[in-house]
């Protein structure tokens, strides 16, 4: 694919290359690795932090009636769990692989804003900190779900709500620098030779991802702000008793939020699609169709927003557009389903544990999008509307979907970030103990959903109590199944057998011709693509 000399891979042994040490290194640095490293570390921290608030969801879940803590709590758990989740695991960890992967799939020596890429990060945490802080203050952490719909995130909303607002602002903010980072080096920093159709497909997803989030991020700035002028200032945007409308902040919010989906899983398109085609040993089936049906998915994700708000009462006319829309958006996600599948279809497969979390995502994120299918139709989604069938819906999406695909990178990239390979037999422990689990988690959802069981509900009704167990038993394995992830990065990150440049037989990419470790500073001269 390329011709490059050992000195265009990068050495250790320039002067600029000196990297200093201890915690300087990590505050002041611009590098894309150290960065990408800082923000997987953060994001599988904050992966546990919210994964403990959903296993006291589901410790007081397991039976009816209330056990173990206090409705209000139960209520500021549920929320604080979902934005840690969506804003605070999911989206930093791709910016850590766009960090760490895209310079290196692209031949680019580093991002191209390398000093707004050191801020992007170090906003994060004090953000993340401002929030659960909020949990201790007096009246409590938000309490209002993740969606903090008016009145509930304004009228009756704890005196914390200011603390979240400001919290969102600064995750918003890093999302827009990095998303305008990934922009300009993709646009500026490709190795010479490499249009835009040669490009890898994870960093094409990237590409189209970053323009969404740019496009969506003020809407959801706008929509805090609002709630934050309304519930200290007096505003009544969502407010009927001063003119305004708490109809309309679904639509500001679901606007956002919509999108924010796909931000959440374009990404992980674009790292199945470079993982199944190397453990095929076969060319990815359909390139160019992958990433017409990525920038359709992204076009039509600006059009479906209002299939949230089915039950608002919205005019006929309006429904049945949000329902064409929505179904027609499954039509290029189908076609990328329908690729993998063609990709493997006889090719000379192996089942490493890349390869094996990439498997699980195609079959249960299919799961999650049939279902999606499901709420897509108006008459049916009264009935779904608001109970466990659309938790079980979206966890699908965000948890077999999104999260498995960043563990599929993880473990795909791992021997090229640390210079070891890891330790095979836990992480293939980590992969089955997890699909088991996290089947045993969410399947029943759908059940629970069905008979009407409602969201965000301490107690429930005797009925719902068996299935209630049996997801909660499925909930502490699940956790317990990360805690071998845990051991395998940290097992990985501090030795093991050396990695060669190129750990799997069928990988192609750019990445794959430096070695392993990769080194500090790589492609200082940019490799010519053929």
């Amino acid at each position: 694919m390329t011709d490059m000399t050992p000195d265009q891979v990068g050495h250790d042994d320039h002067d600029h290359d000196h990297k200093p040490k201890g915690v300087m290194r990590w505050l002041l640095t611009t590098n894309h690795k150290d960065i990408g490293t800082m923000y997987l570390v953060f994001s599988f921290t904050m992966f546990l932090v919210g994964g403990v608030m959903a296993l006291i969801i589901r410790a007081e879940l397991f039976q009816p009636g209330l056990q173990l803590v206090e409705p209000n709590f139960f209520n500021q758990m549920t929320t604080v769990h979902g934005l840690i989740m969506v804003f605070g695991a999911v989206m930093p960890a791709f910016t850590g692989l766009a960090n760490w992967m895209v310079p290196l799939m692209i031949g680019a020596p580093d991002m191209a804003l390398p000093r707004m890429n050191n801020w992007s990060f170090w906003i994060l945490p004090f953000a993340f900190f401002m929030l659960l802080m909020s949990l201790f203050m007096e009246g409590g952490g938000p309490n209002f779900g993740w969606t903090f719909y008016a009145p509930l995130s304004t009228t009756y909303s704890p005196d914390s709500t200011a603390l979240f607002v400001f919290a969102i602002h600064i995750m918003g903010i890093s999302s827009i620098m990095g998303a305008i980072n990934v922009i300009v080096t993709i646009m500026n920093l490709r190795a010479p030779g490499m249009t835009y159709m040669k490009m890898p497909l994870f960093v094409w997803t990237w590409f189209i991802t970053a323009f969404l989030l740019i496009a969506v991020m003020p809407v959801l700035a706008g929509a805090v702000t609002m709630v934050l002028t309304d519930k200290y200032f007096g505003t009544s945007f969502f407010d009927a008793a001063g003119g305004g409308d708490p109809v309309m902040f679904q639509h500001i919010f679901w606007f956002f939020g919509h999108p924010e989906v796909y931000i959440m899983i374009l990404p992980s398109f674009g790292i199945i699609s470079a993982i199944v085609p190397a453990f095929s040993r076969k060319q990815l089936f359909g390139y160019a169709s992958m990433v017409y049906a990525t920038a359709s998915i992204a076009g039509l994700s600006f059009v479906v927003w209002a299939h949230h708000m089915f039950t608002t009462g919205m005019p006929v006319f309006a429904e049945l557009f949000f329902m064409y829309c929505t179904m027609l958006i499954s039509v290029p996600t189908g076609v990328k389903v329908f690729n993998w599948v063609a990709t493997m279809w006889r090719g000379s497969m192996t089942f490493e544990t890349p390869m094996l979390f990439s498997l699980a995502f195609i079959v249960l994120f299919t799961i999650g999008g049939f279902s999606g299918l499901m709420l897509a139709i108006t008459p049916a989604d009264f009935q779904y509307h608001d109970t466990y069938f659309v938790v079980a819906h979206f966890h699908y999406v965000l948890v077999t979907g999104a999260i498995f695909s960043i563990m599929a990178a993880a473990y795909y990239w791992l021997p090229k970030w640390t210079g070891h390979m890891y330790d095979t037999k836990l992480a293939s422990w980590h992969f089955w103990c997890s699909l088991i689990s996290v089947n045993i988690l969410f399947f029943p959802m759908h059940f629970l959903g069905l008979a009407g069981m409602p969201r965000r509900i301490p107690d429930y009704a005797l009925q719902f109590a068996d299935i209630n167990a049996i997801v909660s038993i499925g909930a502490f394995l699940f956790g317990a199944s990360q805690l071998i992830f845990l051991a395998v990065l940290v097992k990985c990150a501090r030795g093991g057998d050396p990695a060669p440049a190129k750990p799997w037989e069928g990988a192609e990419g750019l990445e794959w011709e430096i070695p392993s470790p990769a080194p500090y500073h790589t492609f200082s001269t940019p490799p010519k693509i053929d």
